[in-house]
């Protein structure tokens, strides 16, 4: 399984790093992650780096490929190179998915076109743009298209696909095996959860 991860700068880092820790774990697993061009990348705090190992020019043969969201997904929606590489990988991927404003991506070269799809909430509306339709469902699959909403529900998303990859068992002893049981300290994870004034406060800040 040749599992591609795209990486930029402004990336969000967990939106990859999560499914990473769920996706690398799948017997035959083999992991790039990849850029523009090889090297680091700045995440979108600007504190933590990471590794391209390889180019998009030197990747080819992809069975599973992650986009990540982040602030820095509207440069990726304007570049041809990264969504040409997209098109091109997509053709023989057995899964194409995206975490966050990743499926933004996903919708800027020309994948979700007619299909359901979801995002970060505050950025679901941007989809129609692409010709997808919109739901604030945490993990939605059509087809091999497969989107997560934002950043936490990549690791959702990766332990379904390991499900169907692998079979439920082994899905479940990934979940156990990195704990993954959330108890936040707040119900406040969804806009129509939080109050309004925390809503109103986060999309404000996550308008760019």
């Amino acid at each position: 399984m040749n599992i591609a991860i795209l990486l930029y700068e402004k990336m969000t880092a967990l939106d990859a790093i999560g499914p990473y820790e769920v996706l690398s774990r799948l017997p035959d697993a083999n992991v790039v992650f990849t850029a523009e061009r090889a090297g680091l990348v700045t995440t979108d705090t600007g504190f933590l780096r990471l590794d391209a190992q390889r180019s998009l020019a030197d990747v080819t043969d992809v069975d599973l490929l992650l986009v990540p969201g982040g602030p820095g997904d509207r440069a990726v929606r304007d570049n041809p190179t990264v969504l040409e590489w997209i098109r091109r990988v997509n053709e023989s991927t057995r899964y194409t998915t995206s975490v966050c404003t990743g499926s933004l991506i996903l919708g800027a070269a020309g994948l979700l076109k007619g299909l359901r799809a979801t995002s970060h909430w505050t950025q679901l509306e941007v989809l129609r743009e692409y010709g997808a339709e919109p739901t604030g469902e945490r993990v939605v699959e059509q087809g091999k298209i497969v989107t997560a909403a934002g950043v936490s529900a990549g690791i959702d998303m990766a332990l379904r696909l390991v499900s169907t990859l692998v079979g439920d068992e082994f899905a479940q002893g990934l979940q156990l095996g990195i704990e993954y049981d959330p108890q936040p300290p707040f119900d406040t994870g969804a806009p129509e959860k939080a109050p309004a004034p925390i809503v109103a406060l986060v999309r404000a800040a996550m308008t760019y």
